[in-house]
């Protein structure tokens, strides 16, 4: 299909491309890497009388590792993240996560920002931003704004900005030193958007679970926290007799709908096989 008919700007500053937002109340939309917005606009799914391109904007792009944790930039590029081998210990399990988006032309194209702001139920980074209680700067008319992963994601491709509001960077925590990670999911063929998918983390503290995380993509309209099977783990003994109890409590906590790709029953027997999986793979892997 043919796209909708816009105006077109490319802001050379953050502050120009705001003002253009602003100054369309809610009918522009800014466009990074395009690859999730274009498919929208063919569709007729979005029809913004301006698109506000950001590819000019240089001090979205950088990635900073420091002692109070992770920023990515929102014009980094999933590329960018693979290509920066700091990361694969400072957080791996974001590495992990960005291996399985999508396929290499989309990765050399897709951004930060992009992803979190379309907020596809299924995408991997807004789960590991969930999973992890990431916080997503955002820069609008009114100044910038901080807020937590928990509070962005409202519902399927929908957020908490603001119609003025750009997202510049997401923040992750510092990555514990006793950390362990895992990550699963699964689609139909490589690429594709998972049916179901799965992020663990915990930290072994004497050979006990510590700071459990489990996060699901694919089985609600956002991503969400599985604080019923985190429970289940914290404080236990780190071994293969609770692992299972564990998936079972997350299959038990999720209502997912029925849709053309799968039915209710196969995908809550699914987040159960994708958590037992991605903690097998925690439990197994030396910590970083």
């Amino acid at each position: 299909m043919k796209l909708p008919s816009f105006d077109y700007a490319c802001p050379a500053t953050i502050g120009e491309a705001v003002a253009l937002l602003a100054a369309h109340g809610g009918e522009a939309k800014p466009i990074a890497g395009g690859q999730s917005l274009v498919p929208m606009l063919a569709f007729r799914l979005a029809a913004p009388t301006l698109l506000v391109d950001l590819r000019q904007l240089g001090e979205l792009r950088g990635i900073k590792i420091t002692a109070a944790g992770v920023t990515l930039g929102a014009m980094v590029r999933w590329r960018d993240i693979l290509n920066e081998p700091r990361l694969r210990q400072a957080h791996p399990l974001l590495v992990a996560a960005v291996e399985h988006i999508a396929h290499y032309q989309i990765r050399n194209r897709g951004t930060v920002g992009g992803s979190l702001a379309h907020a596809d139920p299924a995408a991997e980074l807004p789960g590991i931003a969930i999973t992890c209680d990431a916080e997503i700067v955002a820069l609008g008319g009114a100044g910038a704004r901080e807020i937590v992963a928990g509070d962005f994601f409202r519902a399927a491709l929908v957020t908490a900005l603001r119609p003025d509001e750009i997202i510049t960077e997401i923040r992750f925590p510092p990555w514990s030193r006793q950390r362990r990670y895992g990550f699963r999911e699964f689609a139909r063929r490589r690429g594709d958007f998972a049916l179901a998918g799965a992020a663990v983390t915990f930290d072994d503290s004497e050979g006990k679970f510590r700071n459990v995380r489990v996060g699901a993509i694919g089985i609600a309209d956002r991503p969400i926290r599985l604080t019923a099977a985190e429970r289940t783990l914290e404080g236990q003994a780190i071994g293969d007799a609770v692992v299972a109890g564990c998936a079972a409590a997350a299959a038990a906590a999720v209502d997912p709908a029925d849709d053309i790709h799968a039915s209710r029953a196969y995908r809550k027997t699914l987040i159960g096989v994708m958590v037992e999986r991605a903690l097998r793979d925690a439990v197994a892997r030396p910590i970083v």
